[in-house]
């Protein structure tokens, strides 16, 4: 497998993109740059459960229905291994089998116990923190329930709602081939990997993440196992401060294309997904992403169904 980086954009609008339990689940914030951020954890968790719903088995999720331990995770994974297992029948096909099992292993890596052994799978694909391309505001309400602490009718409860006005989110990843072969992570889980990201975060909304819509994914591909560039966001300009919706946004891409270019060789393709209404600005020119990618790329193009 190649080595591949990862540049997903999504924006927020009246919600709370991820909620920080230890300061009353308000708004993850920079609060001296005013960027709204987001945990990579958050960003799997999407993954994960939209894995869960493709009938996907997974090392951290539930089993039959019920949130477990880990050691309680494996034991009906395990039960289905023939024969009797143990440290010393333990072998390199029993983990490749275990590994065959569980996606989201493959793709994260994991460190588990099995049978008393330590197993420790460092993940191919890695995310880091996303974070706002613009400056953002947090609003507070008061809410009211309508059953007391005791789930009787009557006075409620109230508390506090914490939610993002627009945020305009940034996330950078990247898959590593060679990682990959460790954990064996193959294509068909790329690919899923890339569906799950695009179609998770508005499939899968709470009342808290209701808002939120995908606008860009770009994964680009390279020829090898060695090549990676580096954090696509730097090349993206920061956003204005005055923005209340998508119909708001400029992308400025230009130093973004302008690398893309200037790598071509090392890329074998480019997986992209696009919004319609995300308009994206380079060389004085305004329209979609894939019409402003430079020509030497456009065949290297591989569109993703969103």
């Amino acid at each position: 497998m190649k080595n591949s980086e990862i540049l997903f954009l999504y924006d927020a609008k009246m919600t709370n993109p991820n909620g920080n339990v230890d300061d009353e689940n308000r708004p993850r914030m920079d609060y001296e740059s005013k960027r709204n951020l987001v945990s990579d954890v958050r960003l799997k968790r999407y993954i994960r459960d939209y894995l869960e719903l493709q009938g996907k088995s997974l090392y951290v999720g539930k089993v039959d229905g019920k949130t477990v331990n880990a050691e309680k995770r494996l034991e009906p994974l395990l039960a289905e291994l023939p024969g009797k297992v143990d440290k010393k029948t333990w072998n390199t096909e029993h983990e490749a089998w275990l590994l065959d099992q569980l996606i989201d292993v493959r793709l994260f890596g994991a460190t588990m116990a099995v049978k008393g052994m330590p197993l420790t799978f460092t993940g191919p694909v890695q995310f880091s923190w996303g974070y706002s391309l613009n400056p953002v505001t947090v609003m507070e309400s008061t809410i009211t329930t309508h059953f007391s602490s005791t789930g009787e009718q009557g006075q409620g409860t109230m508390g506090r709602d914490y939610r993002v006005v627009y945020s305009f989110l940034s996330f950078y990843g990247l898959i590593s081939g060679k990682r990959a072969q460790w954990t064996r992570l193959t294509e068909d889980d790329v690919r899923l990997l890339d569906e799950a990201i695009v179609r998770s975060i508005p499939l899968l909304a709470t009342r808290s993440k209701i808002g939120q819509s995908p606008r860009l994914y770009m994964r680009v591909e390279y020829v090898d196992d060695l090549t990676l560039i580096g954090d696509w966001r730097d090349k993206l300009d920061p956003l204005g401060d005055s923005l209340n919706q998508i119909n708001d946004v400029e992308l400025n891409a230009e130093r973004l294309m302008t690398k893309l270019e200037h790598v071509k060789d090392k890329i074998h393709r480019i997986h992209l997904w696009e919004d319609t209404d995300l308009k994206v600005s380079s060389q004085g020119a305004t329209g979609a992403f894939s019409e402003l990618l430079p020509s030497a790329l456009q065949t290297k193009l591989h569109r993703i169904d969103g």
